[in-house]
């Protein structure tokens, strides 16, 4: 049993900084004429050369190209990774089919420590626009950062903690501007300097943008012509009724009454939807936020500071039109009554008029975090040790939910999280590195629409992780434990022990060829939503139940991939497959809860197996510049070991792409195609989602300028304006994705 405390965890993180800033200070004085390189931080504290699990690194240029409002837009790009969506502020990243919890989301190798995972319309509070750098570690990640990695990491580079004092002052500014959709603006700026033994770090940030164009109807088809099944099944119903009551003239007057109100309400929800076109109500996004950072450093070592905010107002597209029908009809149906004519009348005359006075306004989500994250490392602390590094954020997040202005569910987290490595010299020719890692969570949702009850969460972890050479061979593998506790309000707490155990090789076949292979036994604990939800969840447009008896999900994984690298062609094949233990998923029990769709919190075995291609083909080069082409495809099945319909829900459809790139002196350019398969691979209760292709441009020209580097860039998305709709997002059938978009923009580096 943990019992940690938020103020003991805080102490803790505290104490350990200061006695690392301590031993920072004397290492400098014992050893001020020997200078070190710097501590070189990674998501992983092994060099990423060489690793056996898939990382993909998006530097400061691939970011600017794939920029994107959320961090799942960002990296959707990459073969293997997709995104959710539920409007332009949320996005979070899905690796190899798996998402949500079983992604680890993380800024500078700490856990963003916001409630994203706990609903699909929660945004990352991490703007993509200061990023550094993006890594992405696919397949199970838990041996370093727990079970909340079964399926990945993707690490947030911010550089907000600096770790060396610049010889120069240095900064960067970026502006940007939609002029084909949503009017958005966006600005950020970086700036980085110091002196003696301290150094500095502070960066700002601005978005804001309209609701979003798009080049139909918001609903899909298949969702209206699932309504119009509805109301023909309705009418049928009433048909039959008036038939059995024919005896009685005045009930079949007022059955008539009746019918033809329910009949024009069918119309009329059904017509209103249909004007959501053009424009996605409810899209519109506004976030701004910074921090600064300050560190001192040393011959051997650095300890910092930095301290940030994020407060984002966004809409929440897709939610109200399907609650507030219920809410209405109800409403109408049973409290109105003599009204129903007068009602009617009244929406003949105005019900064609779009979001007028009538119509409720999309509801709103307001989030405020403020957050502190400290970081201290030495270099040879000691004999046999390369390095030890210490690293805390402590984050107090709140958002709250509005509908046609009034507050409505408030959602508070108070979260702490420490992990301290070492890594230490090859020993039996085995390089590794241990560590610690220890969190603490108090979570709360307040309001008439909470679906979870509060409920404080601790967990702490130690692990190991190795590697060793044999000739040509390499060999890596680790081990961890962990312990999770959930504490609620109400109800029994659960206790999670919890192991992960992985091995990987890596095996040069030739110069140019090199084989890979990976194995994995991880366990995940539920996390409170899966556990204690029971209540309405507008967002999802459900009732979701939660199930206080789910054990742990175990998961075995396979990966292999085939690699050729040389001076002009890059190619990898990927194949991999996991078999999940219990795995935790919904169920659409087909059932109904307050009128909406009964989600189930439930578990049973099930496989995901897939396969990734990627190719990279340098075709020529010449004294200014070169051509080169690219493809990529990818697909991912996923189902239940057992039943009739086995597949699992929001899995992503298989994709291919090709593209691109030019570069002449200091102009760039680049094009891709993208072409996203139907997915007809459906779990019970869901629709099939269309495929769509999606043409891409990026056009950049470099100006240097006085020791300044100016970039003049032009983006274009989905340029053929086709209607694209993630099958990965909750509201796929009520929000498609943006239509054409262009963008321009510069950065300006010195």
């Amino acid at each position: 049993m943990l019992n940690l405390t938020i103020k003991r965890a805080s102490l803790f993180a505290l104490t350990t900084l200061l006695s690392t800033a301590h031993i920072i200070a004397i290492a400098e004085e014992t050893n001020s004429e020997e200078i070190i390189d710097e501590i070189v931080v990674r998501a992983h504290p092994l060099s990423a050369e060489g690793l056996a699990q898939p990382v993909v690194v998006l530097g400061s240029e691939e970011l600017q190209r794939a920029m994107d409002p959320s961090i799942g837009g960002v990296v959707s790009g990459i073969p293997g990774i997709n995104s959710s969506s539920f409007g332009q502020a949320v996005g979070r990243p899905i690796i190899r089919g798996l998402g949500g919890p079983r992604v680890k989301v993380m800024e500078d190798r700490i856990d963003s420590l916001d409630v994203s995972v706990s609903s699909p319309d929660h945004a990352i509070t991490i703007e993509p626009l200061i990023a550094q750098s993006i890594e992405i570690l696919k397949g199970p990640s838990t041996l370093l950062y727990g079970s909340g990695a079964i399926g990945g990491v993707v690490d947030v580079h911010t550089g907000r903690i600096p770790h060396e004092v610049p010889e120069a002052f240095s900064g960067a500014v970026d502006i940007r501007s939609e002029y084909d959709n949503a009017d958005t603006d966006s600005f950020a700026i970086r700036l980085d300097g110091g002196s003696g033994n301290f150094a500095f770090h502070f960066d700002g940030f601005y978005r804001d943008a309209g609701d979003y164009e798009i080049p139909g109807f918001a609903e899909s088809l298949a969702q209206r012509a699932r309504e119009e099944e509805e109301e023909d099944h309705h009418d049928d119903h009433d048909e039959d009724h008036d038939e059995d009551h024919d005896e009685h003239e005045d009930d079949d007057h007022e059955d008539e009454d009746h019918d033809d109100h329910d009949d024009h309400d069918g119309e009329h929800g059904h017509d209103e939807e249909e004007e959501a076109f053009g424009e996605l109500p409810g899209s519109e996004l506004r976030a701004e936020g910074g921090s600064f950072g300050l560190s001192y450093v040393g011959d051997r070592g650095f300890v910092g500071v930095s301290v940030s905010t994020y407060d984002a107002r966004y809409g929440l597209p897709g939610h109200s039109h399907h609650h507030h029908g219920h809410e209405d009809e109800d409403h109408e149906d049973e409290e109105h009554g003599d009204e129903e004519h007068e009602d009617e009348e009244h929406e003949d005359e105005h019900g064609h008029e779009g979001h007028g006075e009538g119509e409720e306004a999309p509801p709103i989500l307001d989030l405020e975090q403020t957050r502190i994250d400290l970081e201290a490392g030495l270099e040879a602390p000691m004999a046999n040790i390369t390095s030890i590094n210490f690293r805390v954020g402590i984050n107090d997040y709140e958002h709250t939910e509005f509908e046609e202005g009034a507050a409505g569910t408030t959602f508070k987290t108070e979260s702490v999280e420490t992990r301290i490595e070492l890594v230490h010299e090859p020993l039996w020719g085995i390089t590794g590195a241990a560590g610690i890692q220890i969190s603490a969570r108090e979570y709360s949702a307040l309001g008439e629409e909470a679906f979870v009850q509060p409920v404080d969460t601790d967990s702490i972890g130690i692990f190991y992780v190795g590697q060793r050479n044999f000739g040509g061979l390499s060999i890596e593998g680790g081990l961890r434990f962990e312990d999770v506790e959930h504490d609620p309000t109400v109800g029994r707490n659960q206790d999670f022990d919890l192991s992960a155990v992985s091995l990987g090789f890596i095996y040069p076949l030739t110069s140019e060829w090199t084989l890979t292979g990976q194995f994995d036994h991880s366990g995940r604990a539920p996390i409170a939503e899966e556990l204690y939800s029971n209540g309405p969840h507008l967002a999802t447009q459900s009732f979701e139940l939660g199930d206080e008896t789910l054990d742990e999900e175990v998961a075995t994984n396979f990966s292999v991939a085939l690699s050729y690298q040389s001076d002009v062609l890059d190619v990898s094949l990927s194949f991999y497959e996991a078999q999940f233990d219990d795995f935790i998923y919904q169920s659409n029990t087909g059932l109904e809860e307050d009128e909406l769709p009964l989600l189930q919190w439930t578990q049973s075995d099930a496989t995901f197996d897939g396969f990734e291609f990627d190719a990279n083909w340098l075709v020529t080069t010449w004294s200014e510049g070169s051509l080169s082409l690219n493809a990529m495809y990818e697909t991912t099945k996923a189902e239940l070991d057992r039943g009739v319909q086995r597949d699992l829900p929001r899995i992503p459809p298989q994709r291919w792409r090709l593209g691109a790139s030019l570069t002449h002196g200091d102009f760039v350019a680049e094009i891709s195609f993208t072409d996203v398969d139907n997915q007809d691979d459906l779990a019970p209760n869901e629709l099939e989602t269309e495929g769509y292709e999606d043409l891409r441009l990026y056009l950049g020209y470099n100006i240097e300028y006085e020791g300044s580097q100016i970039k003049l860039f032009l983006t274009g998305r989905n340029l053929t304006d086709d209607e694209q709709r993630y099958h990965t997002s909750f509201i796929k059938d009520f929000a498609p994705q943006p239509g054409r978009t262009i963008e321009a923009g510069i950065r300006v580096q010195w």
